[in-house]
Parts: C-alpha cells; structure tokens; sequence
C-alpha cells in the first residue's frame, strides 16, 4: 500500500492535493483522456506548453503516460465549473474539448465559456449541426471535425499524390516531390527551390529540411517548394492527376458499359438461363414466321424482318392485336405457333417470378454495384464508412476518381449519404477474400482502410495482403491507425508504407486553435509529419534579432513580409534577422513549428481553418 507521503504525491501531481487548484498560469487545459485528447497532451508537452489534463475516469494506461510527462491530472467531471477551476481554468491560456462522448463534449464547452468567459475554447465535434451550432457560442474556428482535417492526407496517399498546394499570405506556394535522374547538390538541381524532404532510393528514411549543399543520387526523392514560376523555370512540374483507367465520372457511355457487365455477371444462373431459352425461342420463332408464314389472300408474301420479329413477340405475349393470324396457315405452323404461345408464357412467367424474386432479395441492387464491381479498373476501394470514410469519399470524387465502399453495417447512417453520391457500396466483412474479390480489389488503383478500429484496420489490411499476394506489394494500401506511435509501430513491423495517423494530423490544429496560432497545413511525406504555420515576430519574443540560420536546422522559412511593407521576400536568406512586426511563413515537424509559433505569436482572431465543422 501507498504511504502517506506516496499518497499526498500522487494527489499533487494529479492536482487534486487537498482540493487545491493547479499553480501556474498560462497553461492549457486538456479535458478527457482518449486517443485524441492524450496526442494533444503529448504534443503541447513536447513543444514546451504547460498542460493540465482533467477526466472524469482515468483509465490507469493514460495515468501512467502522464506520470512520465510530469503532467498534473485533475479528476473530476470537466463539465462541473468547481473541476476546471480546480484545473486553474480562470487563469488558462485555452481549454481543448477531446472527450470520447460527443455529449459530454458539448457538455463541456459550453459550462466553460459560461463559466470563465475569457477562456478560448476549442472542441472536438463530428456532428455537423451540432458544431455549427456550438461554434456560434465558442467563435469562429474553435470547433474542429478530426475527419476534415485528416482527410486530404488520407485522399493524398489514396491518388499517389506527392503534390501539396498551400496559400501563403497572398500568393501561392506549391510542393511536390521529384525523382532525381542525375545526382549533384540541391543547389545546383533545384536553385532557389525550398527543399523540404530528401528520402533516399530504396528506403523510407526522410531527411527533414536539408541544406542545399546535401548531395543526392539518382534515384533519391526530393520535395521542393516553391511558387508556379519557380517551379516551371527549374523544370519541377505537377504530376498528371491520376484517373484510373478512365473510366472517369465524365465518360457516362463508358461508365454505362461498366454498369452493363457488373449487371450481366451478377446475374444468377436460373435466370440466365430462362433469359437465354427466352432469346432462343424468339430467334427461332422469328426464322421461321419470316419464312414460313404467308399473308392471307391472293398473292400472299412473306413477312418482312420487322413483321416477323413483331409477330414472334405479339404470339409470346399473348397479346394478340388481330392484324396477324395462324388461322389461314398451314397446320405445321399453327402447331409452331402452339408451342411458341405455350413455351413463351412459361418462360415469360419464370423470368418474372425470378426477377422479383432478385428484386426482393436485393440480388439485382447487387448486380447494380452494390455487391460486386465487376469490370470496374483503376477504381479506389473505400473500407470503412465513418466521418473519416466519407470525407475521404467525398475528397476522392472530387480528385475525378471511381470509388468502390465496403460497409460491413447495412444500417450505417452514412449510407445515404453515398447514395446520393451514388457510390457502389458492398455490405460485408472486408477481412473476408470473398468481399474483397467482390470490390474487384485486384484492379484497384489503391486501396483505404479506414474504419474506426485500428484492430480491424490492421485485420483487413493483412487480409488483404494475404488474398493478393505478390500484387500487394504494387497496390497502394492506405491505412488509417489513430495513434501515431502506434501508426509507426504497424508500418515498421508489417510493412505498410501508408499507415497514417489522424490524431496526428489534426493536433497541430487543436493546439493552434487553442493557442491562438494560425496553422496553415499539415501532411506527411513518407512517415514525417509536416506542419505549415505563420506567426507575427513579437517585440519581446525569442525571434526578434534572431537571424534565420539561427533556427532549428529542421525548419525552413518559406517566405516573410516585413513590417510596414506589402512585399514578400522568398526565399529569404538565411542570415537574414527577423524585426518585431515581422510576418513570417514557415514549415517543419509539428513538435519543433509549433514551439516556435507558440513563443513568437501574437494572439489574434485567425480565419477558421478547414476543420471547423461547415457542413
């Protein structure tokens, strides 16, 4: 058992210590301890912010992480205004809503702005009404959907695209990675081209941020940024878009055919073959009521194609309009016409009683695509329709791509959703070959696996390695694991090169919302993190003086506008000295931007970033 000096340590790490709010000022507070809210935690403590975490329930496993940070917890119900203030809430910099429970994230928010109106509050909320509504009370930009801000990096790895495009005050900056052909300096290939990563041929490894004087070999990866201009005079061009195999949403005569091979191979064989006699009978009717059947009177002919064929459907149907006849015939062919009548209706009425029988039994909704894409090539198979799910459907459709979804619960409420989008959807296991082979897995030009649980994720995707064997190793497999540390575990241990992780992409933006800090971007190349980020260089700040070789060797200055002037200078040169006033654009690991943005920014109003909840 706990002493009593364990017992009054513990207390006081947790914050609890008698009752006595947390010391300190200018902290930020954390409520809950899921998988969203302890990354935030982990990040503002590596990046030097203090942090308060408060939870109603601390699961032992996140007590432990924050033992080891040094991190004060207090325990109690953040929705109660005596626990934030326990948390030190009336003299925190920013409260950040990340409760597992939506509810009592709302719940949350809003007793914390009645309470301590002077705190900025930021939220994590999926529901769009809901954060629409919460943001009304919070402020612009304090509301943030996890799933819109991780979705342009899931829909990146999905279309191969090594291509970012970010606005920086009024202009516009493009990144893009190219494969060097001939090896020799950064300098020397790229001239005044930011480079921004160097992955070596053959590895994963990325060299953040190198100097221009780093060597590469042919072979080796570089992303540069840079404006259009740059970019053009230097040779770097963006990579075609990728289109599949193009059978894109603007060829509909293409698409059509596509539809009419998925309908004929979901077909079941009972009604293929009642099709198929059907067609027989009518084929041969027609031969021999052109040939053989003469119109009545002196002179009588034969029928023409048309009248043939015409006749031939009028006797199956038994519709019988008068104008053609077996009464005056030979008795040869009213015996035909007997059995063309009596073969016809028995096949007419076994096609219909299977039709409806698929109908009924959602076989023909399948044959439409939901169920099996046969034919389909070049598409991305969707695996998993949550939040992120159909943000990351919704990002591919409007890239031009085909997409296929595998749902394994045909009552998700995002089904509407992509019925109006009208996306072919596949309810099954996609941990199953047979699923798998029914999104035609094999002709896809990528595949995401994006369901809410990494357990499941990591299932299906070895699954999915398992049933396409060699292929695998040629078929981007994009994997969403929600922890970063646990992302980088899985990738290096298994293999999968785009495990992605969404809390990582998205704390960069909690924080800076929390902070009042002004982010910009985020997206991985290989397995690092980048963050975008502008910051004003404040008068007493740590930047002031500071030249820009002086910063971390992993962050790069994109551009910066001097106080007073409209003129952008990029790139700026490295011994340049940051002024007070100074608007400074710049990029780097999330860990090392945003301890640079947080001890330079001034606190300002910042336009809500893609995340806040629109929709």
């Amino acid at each position: 058992m706990e002493d009593q000096d364990g017992r009054e340590d513990r207390d006081r790490r947790e914050g609890r210590d008698g009752g006595r709010p947390v010391e300190g000022r200018d902290h930020l507070i954390v409520c809950g301890l899921g998988g969203l809210a302890l990354r935030l935690i982990s990040a503002l403590h590596h990046a030097g912010n203090a942090v308060v975490a408060v939870d109603a329930a601390p699961p032992a496993p996140a007590r432990q992480l924050l033992e080891e940070l040094a991190v004060p917890l207090v325990v109690g119900p953040p929705w109660l205004s005596p626990v934030l203030r326990r948390a030190g809430a009336a003299r925190a910099r920013g409260l950040i809503c990340a409760e597992d429970d939506e509810l009592r994230t709302l719940e949350t928010a809003l007793s914390a702005q009645r309470a301590f109106p002077q705190l900025r509050v930021v939220a994590s909320m999926s529901n769009a009404s809901v954060g629409r509504a919460l943001a009304g009370v919070t402020g612009p930009g304090t509301v943030l959907d996890v799933a819109t801000l991780a979705a342009p990096s899931l829909v990146q790895a999905c279309l191969a695209d090594n291509h970012n495009t970010l606005r920086i005050g009024d202009a516009e900056f493009e990144a893009t990675s190219v494969e060097v052909t001939a090896g020799g300096s950064l300098r020397s290939l790229f001239g005044d081209l930011v480079p921004i990563a160097v992955t070596r041929a053959g590895t994963s490894e990325v060299e953040v941020c190198p100097g221009r004087d780093v060597t590469v070999g042919s072979g080796d990866t570089v992303r540069v940024l840079g404006s259009p201009d740059e970019l053009a005079s230097a040779g770097v061009g963006r990579p075609d878009e990728q289109r599949g195999d193009g059978l894109g949403r603007h060829r509909p005569a293409r698409q059509a055919l596509v539809l009419l091979r998925s309908v004929t191979a979901q077909v079941e064989w009972p009604l293929r073959l009642t099709l198929a006699a059907l067609v027989a009978l009518t084929l041969g009717a027609t031969v021999v009521l052109r040939f053989g059947y003469r119109q009545p009177g002196p002179g009588g002919h034969h029928l023409s194609l048309l009248s043939a064929v015409y006749f031939t459907v009028e006797t199956i149907a038994t519709v019988g309009y008068g104008d053609f006849s077996f009464a005056q015939q030979p008795n040869w062919l009213k015996v035909v016409g007997i059995a063309v009548i009596l073969v016809g209706v028995t096949l007419l009425t076994t096609l219909f009683a299977l039709l409806t029988s698929q109908l009924f039994g959602r076989s023909l909704a399948a044959a439409l695509g939901q169920r099996r894409i046969t034919g389909m090539r070049g598409h991305v198979v969707v695996i998993g329709t949550g939040s992120v799910g159909v943000r990351v459907v919704e990002g591919l459709l409007a890239a031009g791509a085909n997409v296929v979804v595998i749902e394994r619960d045909d009552n998700n409420r995002h089904l509407s959703r992509l019925r109006a989008l009208k996306v072919p959807v596949i309810t099954g296991d996609a941990s199953q070959p047979s699923t798998l082979d029914a999104a035609n897995t094999t002709a896809a030009s990528a595949v995401a696996i994006l369901t809410s649980s990494d357990l499941t994720n990591l299932d299906v995707g070895l699954a999915l390695r398992d049933r396409l064997g060699p292929a695998a190793d040629t078929l981007p497999t994009v994997m969403r694991i929600f922890d970063r540390s646990l992302s980088d575990t899985i990738a290096a241990s298994f293999g999968f090169r785009s495990v992605l992780s969404t809390s990582a992409l998205a704390a960069p933006w909690f924080i800076g919302a929390a902070l009042g800090l002004e982010i910009l971007s985020t997206f991985y190349v290989e397995r690092q993190l980048f963050l975008v980020g502008a910051l004003t260089v404040a008068p007493d700040g740590g930047l002031a003086g500071l030249a820009m070789q002086e910063l971390s060797a992993r962050i790069r200055v994109i551009s910066i506008r001097r106080v007073g002037t409209t003129i952008m200078e990029h790139p700026p040169r490295r011994a340049t000295r940051f002024a007070p006033g100074d608007r400074a654009w710049l990029i780097g690991p999330p860990e090392e931007l945003l301890a640079v943005l947080r001890r330079d920014a001034v606190p300002a109003a910042v336009a809500a970033p893609p995340g806040l909840v629109e929709k």
